[in-house]
């Protein structure tokens, strides 16, 4: 059994987290391109070695970073987005303007 260590719920089993992507530079969504959003949202570099990415604990639904190493697959450290970030981003456009 793979064990990822949640940092809001410690020591968990792998199957009850959903993986969200790497973690990246997000470009501004007022002035991006069509194109830079689309390569934002949909691409990875693939790299081989230790990359940052983003995981949810799916029960709890609390979103986290983990450091992971692609070739072993190790987990080398989880850890809360608060060491990274300070801000949240808001949008411009709510949501139901663009749904309609």
């Amino acid at each position: 059994m793979k064990v990822m260590i949640c940092p809001l719920n410690g020591p968990r089993n792998i199957s009850e987290f959903t993986y969200g992507g790497e973690l990246k530079q997000m470009p501004n969504p007022a002035t991006c391109t069509d194109a830079e959003w689309a390569d934002y949202v949909f691409n990875s570099d693939d790299a081989l070695g230790v990359v940052r990415e983003w995981w949810m604990h799916t029960p709890s639904s609390y979103w986290f970073l983990a450091e992971r190493h692609t070739g072993s697959d190790e987990i080398l450290r989880t850890f809360d987005p608060k060491e990274l970030f300070t801000t949240r981003v808001e949008f411009a456009t709510p949501i139901k303007e663009i749904i309609g």
